[in-house]
């Protein structure tokens, strides 16, 4: 899995100011002549935008509506239809079938089954630098693709005619078609990329879109541009917004103020804008499958602090010496919730009875704030490794809400865990990351987001040999659990299933990593906006079906 979503990331990609609004893709049906008569929604983004090529993009919160995979991602994370009309699975779950549907490009030229073999080879090229090429783990010799020992010919992907793209996996996927909603995994026209040749994706113009809306406005490095309705989209008659635009705002009390003077359809709030914005009618929050943690370096080249972040009794007093609602109700000040396991809350269910993940994997005592029993933990493990006192670099980026909660733990540890002293060093967000993928750092701040809907998203990144296991923690219990969810079990539901709780019990009881807080942003939202999809994993943004009321 990517580190992407190291805080510091994540804060400034989930930023994107976007209209979120739940909504039935029949509702237009149902208001009874209350459109209005300009169908624009007005949105702010905080940066310029990186990147149109789908095989290198940095992320695919609301590219998904301007191109188009073999699903959609609908709500509640449910998989709707795409550009595929249909799909047949073999019995052993490694073969899939793919019938492309009669769609069209935006310049009206047709999209074939072979778009779709020549964007996966593209992207799994490492010449592409494609930052999600991981995602492609599982199809027939893509992660020796990705690692440059075989040649992008050889992945497990064929077209059969112009309308039936069949892909090959090395071993069962059960969210395989949760994945298949990422723009990631859409067509590329070839044609396109050698008509324009180094031009591609560098203006909106020189793309061809595939989703319910096309890039306008976009020259690369601007401030300001729109989606437009694609009148060549395959399901045209389901798009009622005729213009989304978007300007680059970088202050979230520019974006108050124009939300204010009714320039923008939606504003997220900062922080401190929340405590004086709750009351108000156009209040909103929106979660997100993200989940906020502390890392421990197994592998600290500090002899004495290796010692003891070893040692289970440590780790486990240092969670039990913070007070998580107290940090997010205090410190953070926003909606977010408090975390009780590494895999988010409201993620996946249980495939036999429907209860969240979460909720039927929490451990006893592992995130709970118990001082009392952190101080005997504490005393014990401090005595089982030879010390009396302990001091440990906390590193983190200086993005906001990190240096406060940083603060934070300083003031909790120290005072809850005689003789502990926590040296803190916020820096940038990238010097920090750079630092945690060498393993310079004690303790770390850190955080992953879900990819899709399910908890090997998260649970896989902590196996040993993942490339996102910054701290090393290495259970030989844990990592033949996820191992079990992801091969022999991949194909029985209700045995992944317990796998996957089984793991994420293991991981909590050593304390591998100590959850802290799940996000959750706050938004002021403009009523008449309706109908838009949020999810909190993936493609978060579907705004197919989205339209204003009068």
């Amino acid at each position: 899995m990517k580190k992407r979503s190291v805080l510091a990331v994540i804060f400034s990609l989930v930023l994107v100011t976007v209209l979120a609004a739940c909504g039935q893709r029949n509702g237009a049906k149902q208001r009874n002549g209350k459109y209005a008569n300009n169908q624009v929604l007005n949105l702010s983004y905080p940066t310029t935008l990186d990147s149109i090529d789908i095989s290198n993009m940095s992320g695919y919160g609301s590219t998904g509506n301007v191109f188009e995979s073999l699903y959609r991602l609908g709500k509640n994370g449910s998989v709707t239809p795409g550009l595929a009309s249909k799909t047949t699975v073999s019995k052993d779950g490694k073969t899939y079938t793919f019938t492309i549907r009669n769609a069209k490009w935006s310049d009206g030229s047709a999209i074939t089954a072979q778009d779709f073999v020549y964007s996966w080879k593209r992207t799994v090229t490492p010449a592409t630098k494609s930052q999600y090429a991981y995602l492609f783990s599982g199809v027939k010799n893509a992660d020796a693709i990705v690692a440059g020992k075989q040649a992008p010919s050889t992945l497990g992907v064929k077209a059969q005619g112009k309308h039936t793209f069949v892909v090959t996996l090395s071993k069962p996927i059960t969210y395989f078609k949760k994945l298949m909603t990422y723009p990631l995994f859409g067509p590329i026209s070839e044609t396109a990329v050698k008509k324009w040749g180094s031009k591609y994706a560098t203006k909106a113009q020189y793309m061809l879109y595939s989703g319910p809306f096309k890039l306008t406005g976009w020259t690369g490095t601007n401030n300001s541009w729109s989606f437009v309705k694609n009148n060549q989209y395959w399901d045209k008659k389901a798009v009622h917004l005729s213009k989304i635009n978007y300007s680059v705002n970088a202050s979230t009390t520019t974006t108050l103020n124009l939300f204010q003077e009714g320039k923008l359809d939606l504003t997220q709030l900062a922080s401190e804008q929340v405590k004086n914005m709750k009351s108000n009618k156009d209040y909103t929050t929106y979660p997100y499958s993200i989940t906020a943690f502390l890392v421990y370096n197994f592998k600290d080249s500090h002899k004495t602090v290796r010692q003891a972040l070893n040692n289970q009794k440590i780790r486990q007093a240092i969670s039990l010496s913070i007070n998580r609602q107290s940090l997010v109700k205090n410190v953070i000040g926003d909606a977010s919730t408090t975390a009780k396991t590494f895999v988010p809350q409201d993620l996946a269910t249980d495939p036999k009875n429907g209860k969240d993940f979460a909720a039927e994997s929490t451990v006893k005592n592992s995130t709970s704030y118990k001082p009392a029993l952190a101080k005997r933990l504490w005393r014990e493990g401090l005595k089982e490794v030879g010390l009396k006192k302990l001091t440990v670099r906390l590193l983190t980026s200086n993005d906001e809400p990190n240096k406060p909660i940083s603060q934070y733990f300083k003031g909790q540890l120290e005072k809850n865990l005689s003789g502990l002293t926590i040296d803190i060093a916020n820096i940038p967000a990238k010097v920090a990351s750079t630092r945690a993928q060498q393993g310079n750092f004690d303790l770390y701040l850190s955080g992953w987001g879900a990819d899709f809907n399910d908890p090997i998203s998260h649970l896989a990144i902590m196996t040993a040999g993942s490339g996102y296991n910054y701290g090393k923690y290495n259970s030989s219990q844990y990592n033949t659990l996820v191992k079990k969810a992801q091969n022999q079990d991949a194909n029985n539901p209700q045995a992944r299933w317990q796998d996957m709780l089984q793991a994420e019990r293991v991981i909590m009881q050593d304390q591998g990593i100590t959850p802290l807080y799940q996000t959750v942003y706050s938004f002021l939202q403009n009523p008449k906006a309706k109908g838009i999809i949020h999810n909190t994993a993936g493609t978060q943004w579907n705004y197919k079906y989205a339209y204003m009321v009068k």
